[in-house]
């Protein structure tokens, strides 16, 4: 298979084996020189090979003797040249801009043999199994647009890392012969993937709402014919829980819209002892409520970072709901700050329910619940985790998780200190 780079070096070899040629002509004509005979025949021949190569004598120059033949010889010299160079520059940029493009490209000649693929095209034609697949895939494709004039094909590689590419072949010619095919390799990984997140999500939403909607229709309809005072006063009750679950669900829809939406959000010098002494005091009717005490580790001295303070404490937040919800009445929650190597870390540990091993890859997801029934009776609505992750990411920062099923769980919000950020 003949590399990247056989467009231009094809051009470059031919022009400079025609100025060879015409070099040896040259040689030959010296040579010839020394001779009187056959000097008519010498002018016609050299005429006939400069007009072959496709350049005519200018008209006040066309004569008869050696002279205007060689001057001849020497313009169409100097005409190849110039071809030769503009040639290789275009192949050069042609090679460039092509190799510029998100998508592989694969160009065959009429003989189906490779003679150009450009830099994405190599890279994910690459050696490993699954490229491995994928060049194959690629090849048969390549046979079929030879036979049907055009053919397509999805391939979806599970890695690791898991990629799908869309594959597209073209005969290619100029309406009187066939001059080659090209194939167009797209990696949709990341389009699939959000196309999935999107489905996912509308699925969640409607089920997550169908649940509570339903409820508060059966409970109003009962409510209705309900003649006792006992059972109207909990049914009422139970349609308050309802409808502050949906309430729950929308609030929290809408922060983390508004979050994924300030990618860049104001930034500002915020205190890191403020934010963490303002999302304990949010959580602590809920935390006594439980008999769940929390322990409060101000980082000392008072650190700063840029960013949000409602995004920030939203995302503390909502850790310590979680921390709570899941952590045993009567025990504790430690939320703790420290500063290690220009970051401040913020813990929240508990020493609840914890989280299987095989859970822990998607709990940031939206919706994701460990435990369905446990989370529903605790009031979540499955997007707290993902609001930490997106404020996160919108603070330079990350978010870890250490966990053990039925040790509890630590949960570390890590953002760049002030003088880091800038």
């Amino acid at each position: 298979m003949v590399g990247a780079g056989t467009v231009s070096s094809s051009v470059v070899i031919v022009g400079f084996a025609a100025l060879g040629a015409v070099a040896i002509v040259g040689i030959v004509v010296a040579t010839i020189l020394g001779r009187r005979s056959g000097r008519q025949s010498l002018e016609q021949r050299l005429s006939a090979l400069a007009s072959r190569l496709g350049v005519d004598a200018p008209v006040e120059e066309r004569g008869t003797g050696i002279e205007p033949a060689l001057h001849h010889l020497e313009l169409v010299t100097d005409r190849a040249a110039e071809a030769v160079a503009e040639s290789s520059a275009d192949a050069i940029r042609l090679r460039r801009a092509l190799d510029t493009l998100p998508q592989g490209v694969i160009v065959c000649d009429e003989n189906g043999t490779v003679v150009f693929r450009n830099a994405r095209a190599v890279g994910l034609m690459g050696g490993r199994h699954g490229d491995a697949l994928a060049a194959q895939a690629v090849v048969d494709l390549l046979a079929d647009a030879w036979k049907q004039g055009s053919a397509y094909r999805t391939l979806d590689l599970y890695g690791p890392p898991r990629r799908t590419l869309a594959v597209s072949t073209q005969l290619i010619d100029d309406g009187r012969r066939t001059l080659g095919v090209i194939a167009a390799i797209d990696d949709v990984s990341e389009r699939r993937r959000l196309e999935e997140i999107r489905r996912d999500f509308v699925a969640n939403v409607s089920h997550e709402l169908k649940t509570p909607m339903g409820a508060l229709g059966l409970l109003a309809e009962t409510l209705v014919s309900e003649t006792d005072p006992t059972v109207a006063q909990r049914l009422a009750s139970r349609i308050h829980t309802e409808a502050f679950r949906v309430s729950r669900i929308i609030d929290d829809l809408l922060d983390l819209s508004r979050i994924e939406a300030e990618e860049a959000p104001p930034r500002e010098p915020v205190l890191v002892n403020l934010i963490m002494a303002e999302a304990v005091e949010r959580m602590r009717a809920a935390a006594d409520q439980r008999d769940v005490k929390i322990e409060l580790e101000e980082p000392t001295p008072p650190v700063t970072v840029l960013g949000d303070r409602r995004q920030l404490v939203s995302a503390l937040y909502n850790l310590l709901e979680n921390a709570v919800k899941f952590s045993y009445d009567g025990s504790s929650v430690r939320f703790a700050g420290r500063v290690a190597d220009g970051q401040v870390r913020l813990d929240v540990e508990d020493h609840g329910v914890g989280i299987p091993a095989r859970d822990l890859d998607r709990i940031f997801e939206r919706f994701y619940r460990v435990d369905q029934g446990r989370s529903r009776d605790s009031g979540g609505t499955g997007l707290g985790l993902s609001i930490v992750r997106h404020v996160a990411a919108n603070h330079q920062g990350h978010v870890e998780v250490d966990s053990r099923e039925g040790e509890g769980s630590t949960f570390r919000l890590i953002l760049p200190t002030h003088s880091e950020v800038l």
